[in-house]
């Protein structure tokens, strides 16, 4: 496997769906000094619609998983959209994952593995893994899954 984002995402054999289009008046991605900032993201499948379900609730642990994977997949697609190059992230630095949770459901942290997991394949075991949190709460349009971030930039 190469040693660079972009060759690992082919090496993986990833397909990245469309970038969504902004959902209201903010910028999908910010860069301020060396910081590129993601807004939240949710899983956008390969048509360009999102994944419904809330954990807990009609969407198991591991579904709920793969759509946090799916999230990662979105991010990366909306990042060589409207910044370009991945090969300038030096690392990821911080994760907000947010989940759309049943109130007795309490493995948000599990979920948010399969966005971290997504990270850690594509930036490297060092690079790839930053600081986290990870909270339930109801997100818009009935997603499991939205997930914000910030990378650091060479």
């Amino acid at each position: 496997m190469g040693n660079s984002p972009s060759e690992r995402i082919k090496a993986l054999g990833l397909e990245l769906p469309p970038a969504p289009p902004p959902a209201g008046l903010y910028k999908p991605v910010l860069v301020v000094d060396k910081f590129l900032y993601v807004s939240g993201q949710g899983p956008m499948l390969a048509d360009g619609s999102l994944m419904k379900g809330r954990a807990g609730d009609d969407m198991s642990l591991e579904e709920a998983k793969l759509g946090a994977r799916q999230v990662g997949l979105t991010m990366i697609s909306t990042i060589q959209a409207h910044f370009g190059d991945l090969d300038r992230i030096k690392r990821i630095v911080k994760t907000l994952g947010m989940v759309n949770s049943a109130p007795d459901f309490g493995d948000q942290p599990l979920v948010i593995n399969g966005f971290s997991e997504l990270m850690a394949d594509i930036f490297g075991p060092d690079n790839g893994v930053g600081v986290r949190s990870a909270v339930g709460m109801i997100l818009p349009g009935g997603i499991p899954v939205e997930i914000e971030a910030m990378f650091e930039l060479y």
